[in-house]
């Protein structure tokens, strides 16, 4: 579930309470926590709702001027009118805590082995072989490069070579920039430990 950045500033705000979605199905259920570029928003319920009962409250509760916006905005792609809107109701939920995983530069050897055997297992369920190492360390030696021309040097595909970097930025180890990526402060303390295969043989 995407949100625009005003959308996410309402939200931690707590101005905007609410989203309306045209889907084939729920995409997110009560109870979701979405990660997002302000923290963690929570998603409380998620209902059916005829379009005609929508009110102008819900249509400025989600961040709408008033209700023909909202509506003009659930119309905008022709394609989807067909599909039912859900009403989602959401709330601010605190920070992500990938964020203060990312900073920690002070890992424990305990806390090492574990990234470390992590990683070593990403490689052992990839169908294109062992990949967390070197992708780390061409971000570490490109930062800021568009993913597009990273996945060139790896000679991958853009999408698959992304959702790759996902993995690693789940761990607390890479962060996105506005463009490319760069190593997290974590995992500047683990990779010189890369390599190592008797700490990974340990964990």
């Amino acid at each position: 579930m995407l949100f625009r950045r005003r959308s996410l500033d309402g939200i931690r705000a707590g101005e905007i309470t609410l989203a309306f979605r045209r889907w084939d199905r729920p995409r997110v259920r009560p109870g979701t926590l979405l990660r997002t570029a302000i923290g963690v928003v929570a998603v409380e319920s998620v209902d059916e709702v005829d379009p005609a009962r929508i009110s102008q409250a819900d249509a400025r509760r989600a961040g709408h001027a008033d209700r023909a916006d909202l509506l003009a905005a659930l119309d905008r792609y022709g394609d989807r009118t067909d599909r039912t809107v859900f009403r989602v109701a959401l709330r601010p939920a605190g920070d992500d805590p990938r964020i203060e995983l990312r900073q920690r530069d002070d890992l424990p050897p305990g806390e090492a082995d574990e990234v470390l055997a992590r990683l070593a297992r990403l490689d052992r369920a990839s169908r294109h072989g062992p990949w967390t190492a070197r992708v780390l360390r061409l971000i570490a030696q490109q930062p800021g490069v568009r993913a597009a021309d990273l996945a060139v040097a790896e000679g991958r595909e853009k999408l698959p070579f992304k959702a790759d970097v996902r993995k690693l930025k789940e761990l607390g180890l890479t962060e996105s920039l506005e463009v490319g990526y760069r190593l997290s402060p974590r995992e500047r303390a683990v990779l010189p430990l890369l390599g190592q295969p008797e700490r990974v043989q340990k964990s």
